[in-house]
């Protein structure tokens, strides 16, 4: 690879992770804390999800097309492009009854 091109993905890395507004999101015995997450609109958004219980989650948003697995103790995220102002839920598949929220952009 070449200096240039070095120097570029370096700036592109910067400039793409300036633009993220992160959030973490923990998963515990059929919970979700914070069970709302107030997002900026207009702003990629990355959500750090951790799962702190004894079982599998899924963290799941139908509005959003998003789905993620994770046992139990495992940690991922997943990036969401902008959002308009409105509100997207989003629930534990494993946990449909206790497992829910919102997230809001504003």
């Amino acid at each position: 690879m070449t200096t240039a091109a070095i120097a570029l993905a370096a700036f592109t890395s910067a400039a793409w992770s300036d633009d993220v507004v992160k959030f973490t999101l923990v998963a515990r015995d059929g919970f979700f804390r914070p069970p709302n997450l107030e997002v900026p609109a207009g702003k990629r958004i990355k959500i750090d999800i951790v799962n702190d219980g004894r079982t599998p989650i899924e963290f799941e948003s139908l509005p959003l097309k998003v789905e993620k697995v994770l046992a139990p103790g495992a940690r991922s995220s997943v990036v969401i492009n902008p959002l308009k102002p409105g509100e997207y839920p989003f629930f534990d598949e494993f946990h449909p009854n206790t497992s829910k929220g919102v997230i809001v952009a504003k």
